[in-house]
């Protein structure tokens, strides 16, 4: 009896030994995908804009591309592998593209950030390269999940190529105005400071700009461009570099926030 006893007491203790090293486990695990989860949250920091529809968080994740995420919606613009490791960021609901240029349409950032259902809205140009995606062109609207998205003109006036072709023809690609809840968001892709610049002046509350030659604006075109949109915030992407100071002062007094970003984060 007294053997019985015993016995019965070291496989419980045994029991209780094994359960605490799982429990053990278990935490150790948990503690583990909690600072992988942390580690890609930190990987590219997000900027959160308050709604009247919940959080939007921002993400410039370098060159011409960009991520929102709202309501649980995961939304990639232009997603461009060369800058960012898209496998460390998370899989798009939405993926819209500007233009067929390489660094706005790269199959290869797709591929890493696309799942079963991801929805593509794109230029005429973007299908025919791709073989789907719903089609917008410039003056459509459209709705997905609750979201309001206008293509709008990005094209160049001024800067061509050596054959007099512009690097950017009008109506070929699109900028887009994508409205969370009651902030209005413009993505103005591969563009110069366009006249129908001065239809959306003071409607953008975050507005993402490009500056950079041959292709898109110098610094003058760049501080007309953000005069005539007057955009709360203002993200300049797509470019080399900032002069700061000189666009920093000739925006003075317009109340315009201007948010430099890494153009890189690889």
């Amino acid at each position: 009896m007294r053997k019985s006893v015993a016995l019965t007491l070291t496989i419980a203790l045994f029991s209780l030994a094994a359960c605490g090293n799982k429990a053990s486990t278990a935490k150790t695990d948990d503690k583990a995908a909690d600072s992988l989860s942390m580690k890609e949250s930190e990987y590219i920091k997000a900027d959160t804009y308050e709604t009247d529809k919940g959080p939007l968080k921002v993400t410039l994740v370098g060159h011409g591309s960009v991520m929102f995420e709202f309501a649980g919606k995961v939304i990639q613009v232009d997603p461009y592998s060369k800058v960012a490791d898209y496998s460390r960021l998370p899989k798009a609901d939405l993926i819209i593209l500007t233009h067929e240029h390489g660094d706005h349409l790269d199959t290869a950032a797709i591929s890493l950030v696309k799942k079963t259902g991801t929805h593509f809205i794109v230029s005429n140009v973007c299908k025919d390269i791709l073989g789907y995606g719903q089609v917008m062109n410039n003056g459509d609207n459209t709705v997905w999940s609750d979201i309001a998205i206008e293509a709008v003109p990005a094209y160049n006036i001024v800067n061509k190529k050596p054959d007099g072709v512009a690097y950017h023809p009008k109506g070929r690609g699109n900028g887009y105005i994508i409205t969370f809840g009651d902030k209005r968001v413009y993505v103005a892709a591969d563009t110069e400071n366009i006249p129908e610049m001065d239809k959306l002046k003071g409607t953008i509350d975050i507005a993402f700009m490009p500056k950079n030659l041959p292709y898109t604006m110098t610094d003058d075109m760049f501080i007309d461009a953000a005069k005539k949109v007057m955009p709360k915030v203002l993200y300049p992407y797509h470019m080399s570099e900032f002069d700061q100071d000189k666009i920093g002062k000739a925006l003075e007094g317009t109340d315009i926030k201007i948010e430099i970003r890494p153009m890189k984060n690889n």
